[in-house]
């Protein structure tokens, strides 16, 4: 027997069409068929790996906040190599004896001159090597704000006139602003990504409407209401976004897991602290119940508006 036949039949015997069928059985073409689950796969797999990122990258700037809160360096900058060491171990006795400083230590030379390197080339002894500055490396018993500073410095560049002080959280601030900036890229992308899912929703509801006009006429003749009909592809497009989004987080997750242990050979202190938590894996895994969210309701709302104007 035909849908129309069935239709007929049902309506003869006075039961509501709608209810009495089920969805498939009166819109053939509610599916949306073709590639939407694969396109919701995609957008899926982007969005988490996306929000992957921006959420390394805030661990990661919490992270480096958190250990270099309290830090301070200690640069003794002159020329003599005697005068220069006299200097380091001054204000070397000086910290390690004032209150609020937890530990100091000097950093050795090799060191340095490995930090150096890249820009400097190896330096060598004697007049040609570049005279690099004594560093200090301490920290405080809390944060290193620019008035414990100020309360140090004097005291400092009494028994070391040659010293400078700086907080080493603010020779980090480039690299946060820089990593903000990465964040807002990130969640841009994630709400573009969400728009064109919205849309991709949006363009196959309406091509399915088109295709089950005439059945949807019928329907509506037969008794059926606007919301049973949005219903039966709203159905649908759960049923397509829940296939995408499984196979989407699916792909996400490998790119993820690939991209962490390649980042992990790097062996880069900062980077360490980039690593995903719990929380934020749950939040991923919590991305394809969101797609399916917004593209029922994408669904649901395209369908309602449509049969609006359509009769």
């Amino acid at each position: 027997m035909s849908a129309f036949a069935a239709i007929a039949a049902a309506a003869r015997r006075g039961l509501p069409v709608v209810n009495r069928m089920r969805g498939e059985q009166l819109l053939t073409q509610a599916r949306l068929a073709g590639p939407m689950p694969w396109v919701i796969a995609i957008m899926i797999a982007l969005t988490t790996i996306a929000a992957a990122g921006a959420l390394a990258l805030n661990n990661v700037a919490n992270a480096a906040r958190a250990e270099l809160a309290g830090g301070i360096t200690v640069q003794i900058v002159e020329a003599s190599p005697a005068e220069r060491d006299r200097q380091a171990r001054a204000a070397l006795r000086f910290l390690k004896a004032t209150p609020g400083v937890e530990n100091a230590a000097l950093v050795p030379k090799e060191q340095v001159d490995r930090l150096m390197e890249p820009w400097l080339g190896a330096q060598g002894e004697g007049d040609e090597a570049i005279p690099l500055p004594a560093l200090i490396d301490a920290s405080l018993d809390g944060q290193a704000t620019q008035d414990r500073l100020a309360q140090l410095r004097p005291d400092l560049l009494a028994v070391a006139p040659a010293a400078r002080i700086d907080a080493q959280a603010s020779w980090l601030r480039p690299v946060v602003s820089a990593i903000r900036s990465l964040q807002y890229l990130a969640l841009a992308l994630i709400l573009l990504l969400a728009a064109a899912s919205t849309a991709a929703v949006w363009l196959a509801a309406r091509t399915a409407l088109g295709v089950n006009r005439d059945t949807i006429e019928i329907v509506h003749h037969l008794g059926g209401t606007d919301a049973q009909i949005a219903r039966i592809f709203q159905r649908s497009v759960a049923r397509d976004a829940v296939l995408g989004g499984i196979a989407g987080l699916a792909a996400g997750l490998i790119a993820i897991v690939g991209l962490t242990r390649q980042f992990a050979a790097l062996d880069s202190g900062m980077l360490a602290g980039g690593g995903l938590t719990v929380m934020d894996w749950l939040l991923l895994v919590f991305i394809p119940l969101v797609g399916v969210i917004l593209a029922t309701l994408t669904a649901r709302f395209t369908v309602l508006s449509a049969l609006r104007r359509m009769l």
